[in-house]
């Protein structure tokens, strides 16, 4: 973050430049942690699948008071092995929500199944429950809620549409580590939960990284095995498998700043609260379920005069980012599906006024504010 001194009028200001995320404030503090953990690992020899992955998996199951984790090799990963393990076979449909990153139903497709698209909730921008049920048929095998931004879907009722049904659930979890629905760990409520450890994810490693939770053993072990090139044992093959494992190196890190991650994850909430206090008068802040607790992944704000206020914002030294730009159900990657414009308007509404703040724990409270004053300035002047 540098400033410069300006001139407006006859007065002095300050000017910021303040990014979407900043890893070397997060690093440069845990910089001997660190390099002791890089030298634990380097002096075992053990590489893949050692007693990091094995105690990173425990204490993450732990955490989330699940049984079992797995650990993968990212995010997308976790969500592929656990449809896998579930048994999605091809035609199979999947129903989730095309407000997300790609790789949610692009795991699906990989498989050869079928993403089965359902509108979001406006407020919540998660997906809508209400629309779920009107898109079950024969093929449908589960369903895959997204937590946005770090907010729980649903899950009551989700799990009670699922039952009623007998439908697997796999919560894609990515964006929402530590984050809780009715006082339970996302991640833990459906059939299985995928994280992804990806650099810019509140609980990240230093590259690319991922962990499957459930509390079924049987998943556990296809979850194992599925990683493991099928293997069961050393070089016995009884199914086809994947080369998806998490590194030792990366869970060794993992450990590190999982023990932060409760302390950052509080930080966000505190940015969030002088957020919403300064600027709901002007843009729709995100709204939070009074049962859920909000990780803050992202700090997604909503206007209709989002890219103006973007450029204002960049153009002041405040980098802002839209998640997501383009629903999935009008991307070129889906267009077999046979969707068109018009067929999810809340999230083609979304799309088009939704933009993220700068949210991370090294924030200065001096950041925050010019942030909060800059886009008051813009909204003052618009």
């Amino acid at each position: 973050m540098w400033k410069e001194i300006f001139k407006e009028g006859n007065r002095s200001k300050i000017s910021m430049k303040i990014g979407l995320i900043d890893l070397k404030k997060q690093h440069t503090p845990l910089e001997n942690e660190i390099k002791v953990a890089f030298d634990r690992v380097l002096k075992s020899g053990m590489f893949i699948l050692g007693d990091e992955v094995s105690s990173f998996e425990t204490e993450i199951a732990s955490y989330t008071n699940c049984k079992y984790g797995v650990g993968v090799a990212s995010g997308t990963d976790a969500l592929l092995l656990s449809l896998k393990a579930i048994g999605i076979e091809r035609n199979d449909e999947v129903i989730t929500t095309p407000f997300t990153f790609t790789a949610t139903a692009e795991v699906v497709a990989l498989l050869g199944a079928r993403p089965v698209f359902c509108d979001i909730d406006p407020k919540t921008y998660n997906i809508n429950p209400d629309e779920i049920e009107t898109k079950i048929t024969s093929k449908t095998k589960a369903i895959l809620p997204v937590h946005l931004y770090g907010q729980s879907a649903d899950m009551d009722l989700i799990l009670q549409i699922a039952e009623s049904h007998n439908l697997k659930v796999i919560e894609d979890a990515a964006q929402s580590i530590g984050g809780e629905y009715r006082r339970k760990k996302l991640g833990s409520l459906g059939t299985a939960g995928c994280i992804s450890f990806f650099p810019t994810k509140n609980l990240s490693c230093l590259g690319d990284g991922g962990m499957v939770l459930t509390n079924d053993e049987e998943i556990r072990d296809r979850l194992q095995r599925l990683r493991l090139h099928g293997a069961r044992e050393k070089y016995r093959y009884p199914t086809l498998g994947y080369n998806n494992r998490l590194d030792e190196i990366q869970a060794a890190f993992l450990r590190i700043k999982l023990k932060y991650l409760d302390g950052w994850n509080e930080r966000r909430k505190e940015i969030a609260k002088a957020y919403d206090d300064s600027i709901a008068d002007y843009v729709q802040t995100p709204y939070v379920e009074p049962h859920n607790l909000h990780t803050y992944h992202q700090y997604s704000i909503r206007t209709k005069k989002r890219d103006e206020l973007q450029k204002y914002l960049k153009d002041n030294g405040v980098a802002t980012a839209i998640h997501y730009p383009i629903p999935l159900h009008l991307q070129p990657a889906y267009s077999y599906l046979g969707y068109k414009e018009g067929d999810f308007k809340e999230s083609e509404s979304a799309s088009k006024e939704i933009l993220s703040l700068p949210i991370y724990p090294e924030l200065t409270d001096e950041e925050v504010d010019y942030v909060t004053e800059t886009i008051l300035k813009f909204f003052k002047s618009h």
